[in-house]
């Protein structure tokens, strides 16, 4: 998921991956996939596919799907997880800088969480020579609405930004999201956004390992975050759980990116 600048960033968090961080809701990916048509025939590629998350919402979708992502321990987490769903998804080595006509021609590609620490304009060029005419980017993401039941998330933000505040990629994480500018200056320049609320209730330990899935909690404060940070994450937690459970509002986001002769 990490670029050439920070080999191995993501090697020691793959675990905690599939077992913190939130899946997107399952409707956001039916909703991206009418509007971009997806009929079943086609290739989408996953694009810094981490465990694997979105490379297995869009398994129904599409003909092939491909995961692609630099680091050997994500792969190996998204394996596992393709084979628990009973999905058949090609994962392969690789990063934005491999793209090419090794994989073959694409309809739609997904980025989640990752595009930040890409060469974004690079990779909108090689993946201009590679996406079918009508196809096009959707990149990916989760929010917190500002509604009661998710009074708890300001807590745990600020104890992520208390042990992140060293992390030597901190520019990058925070100051390289801005895709829309990036995209409107690309071939991709037609621009829709799609989102999908979704209640939950989420495990206080799930939330715990949710934490330990930042790398920059891990970056910011080396040696300390396993056992300070995770008894800090329980702590703020605790008044707002009900028998170990803490409810939450997520809001799924997919921005998606087409040629402008594509849209009818």
């Amino acid at each position: 998921m990490s670029d050439v600048l920070f080999p191995g960033r993501f090697r020691e968090l793959a675990g905690f991956y599939t077992t913190g961080r939130p899946t997107y809701p399952r409707l956001l990916a039916r909703r991206v996939a009418d509007l971009v048509g997806l009929d079943g025939s086609q290739t989408v590629l996953d694009l810094g596919t981490g465990p694997g998350f979105l490379a297995l919402d869009f398994h129904p979708f599409g003909g092939k799907v491909i995961g692609v992502d630099p680091e050997p321990e994500m792969l190996r987490a998204a394996q596992r997880n393709a084979a628990k769903a009973g999905a058949e998804i090609a994962f392969v080595l690789g990063s934005s800088n491999d793209l090419g006509p090794q994989f073959g021609r694409l309809h739609l590609v997904t980025i989640g969480r990752a595009f930040h620490w890409m060469d974004r304009p690079r990779t909108l060029e090689a993946l201009d020579a590679l996406i079918e005419p009508t196809g096009g980017v959707a990149l990916f993401q989760e929010s917190y609405p500002v509604v009661p039941v998710n009074d708890w998330h300001a807590s745990f933000q600020a104890i992520l930004d208390h042990y992140g505040a060293e992390d030597p990629a901190r520019d990058r994480t925070h100051g390289n999201k801005n895709h829309e500018v990036v995209l409107l200056n690309s071939a991709f320049s037609h621009l829709e956004r799609i989102a999908v609320l979704e209640q939950r209730r989420t495990s206080i330990e799930h939330l715990v390992d949710r934490s330990l899935s930042y790398a920059r909690a891990w970056q910011g404060r080396p040696d300390s975050r396993l056992k300070d940070m995770a008894l800090e994450v329980r702590d703020a937690l605790t008044p707002y759980a009900k028998d170990g459970m803490v409810p939450e509002v997520l809001e799924g986001t997919a921005l998606i990116a087409r040629r402008p002769a594509a849209v009818v």
